[in-house]
């Protein structure tokens, strides 16, 4: 599709059709870049957005273990390492 630059004062914009924006999941913010002399834009999302959930799903609680009590001591914890 082509589509032309409209004037935002001294900048320029595009229009972007509705069907677009609820494909692409378009929000109130979205993230500008520039690659391979293309912009690309992309929703905004917040910084770690997801980060929770994807701890969470890592390993369920029936696995936790500390590393420290299945960890063999080794030379630094014989020789160097003092409380």
């Amino acid at each position: 599709m082509k589509t032309e630059l409209v004037r935002i004062g001294n900048s320029r914009g595009v229009r972007i059709p509705k069907p677009f924006i609820e494909q692409c999941g378009l929000g109130e913010t979205v993230e500008l870049r520039v690659a391979n002399d293309c912009l690309i834009i992309s929703p905004g999302r917040r910084p770690r957005q997801g980060w929770d959930d994807a701890f969470r799903a890592s390993s369920d609680a029936a696995h936790d273990e500390l590393m420290l009590e299945i960890t063999e001591p080794n030379e630094f914890d014989h020789k160097e390492w003092r409380w």
